[in-house]
């Protein structure tokens, strides 16, 4: 297990490294000059401009600036906002918690309820209501998630008046240590349920699959004759080997559910990560949109490795084979 993490660990290195190589080449031949936006805009003095790009270097040759930036990242160094002035670091660290609260509440609620509407549809297989979860959960998967935010804002919020339309609120609960603020209850439930819908059909979908192809299995019905209740066979025998299968699409869709945030974050104006990076890409502020998505990256690799770990967690048959199987 410890090779294993350690080889897995050594392999987000040339992924970080391809996301930054990427989004750079992408950035640097987007139309529109840095510089000029720095001094303001089409009407900028020459003088003005030739002094930014020297004080910036961006006057170098491309592939200077691209190694010299590689030359900082793997010194820690994320460099400096050409808008705000302040560390990329701290630009992240600013953005990150709203990221992280949102992100975790729509997993959590996606993995809730997913298993619970997969193992509701597996128990009436072939009826109604089985269908009708099936074509709620395409419905939700297949639907643009900034048209499902509007849709949410205008009856939730415009219509009901049930929650706040934008916005984190400032009356939340404070950290103590890290000084930082969570966000009030209501403003986070339109937005994690935007973000949830997002994966929460392919886990209902992958779950009913798995408790329908346990229940032919003959470990059941070995309970079953030994006496055990139905409540007992279906959380420690059938569901426990459905949540295998649902892991990996929890750790396959990740990637939906961190670009979803993007979106979700711009329409209900959340301050994280998302909305960082959509202003960032607006204004050709390279830097932070290289730390935003290294940092995106690098959540998403290490939360498939954390998935990865916890196979042996839910299977302990698994033990002897998750070292090796990747």
């Amino acid at each position: 297990m410890t090779g294993y993490l350690v080889r897995r660990l050594l392999g987000v290195v040339p992924v970080l490294l391809a996301a930054t190589a990427l989004v750079w080449v992408l950035m640097f031949l987007l139309p529109g000059d840095p510089a000029r936006l720095m001094a303001g805009g089409q009407g900028a003095d020459p003088e003005i401009l030739r002094a930014i790009r020297a004080e910036w270097r961006l006057d170098e040759p491309a592939w200077v600036q691209f190694t010299r930036y590689l030359g900082r990242i793997t010194s820690g160094d994320l460099g400096t906002s050409y808008i705000q002035g302040r560390p990329v670091s701290a630009v992240l660290r600013d953005h990150l918690l709203p990221t992280a609260v949102l992100a975790c509440a729509a997993a959590a609620l996606a993995s809730f309820a997913g298993v619970a509407l997969g193992a509701f549809a597996a128990a009436r297989r072939g009826r109604a209501a089985d269908f009708l979860v099936l074509t709620l959960a395409v419905l939700g998967a297949s639907t643009p998630v900034f048209w499902l935010a509007l849709l949410l804002m205008l009856v939730f919020a415009a219509r009901l008046h049930w929650f706040p339309v934008l916005g984190y609120g400032t009356d939340g609960w404070l950290l103590p240590i890290v000084g930082a603020r969570l966000p009030e209850w209501d403003h986070l439930v339109l937005p994690a349920v935007t973000l949830a819908l997002l994966t929460m059909g392919a886990i209902a979908r992958v779950t009913r699959a798995s408790l329908i192809e346990a229940g032919a299995h003959e470990f059941l019905r070995a309970a079953a004759a030994r006496g055990a209740g139905r409540g007992r066979i279906f959380l420690r025998h059938a569901l426990r080997n459905a949540l295998v299968p649902v892991l990996t699409v929890l750790g396959l869709n990740l990637a939906s559910l961190l670009s979803g945030a993007v979106a979700t974050e711009f329409v209900f104006a959340w301050p994280g990560l998302g909305k960082a990076l959509v202003r960032a890409i607006a204004l050709r502020d390279v830097p932070v949109v290289e730390g935003c998505v290294l940092l995106l990256t690098a959540v998403y690799v290490l939360a498939s490795l954390a998935v990865d770990l916890l196979y042996p967690l839910v299977d302990p048959r698994m033990m002897g084979t998750s070292g090796d199987s990747v």
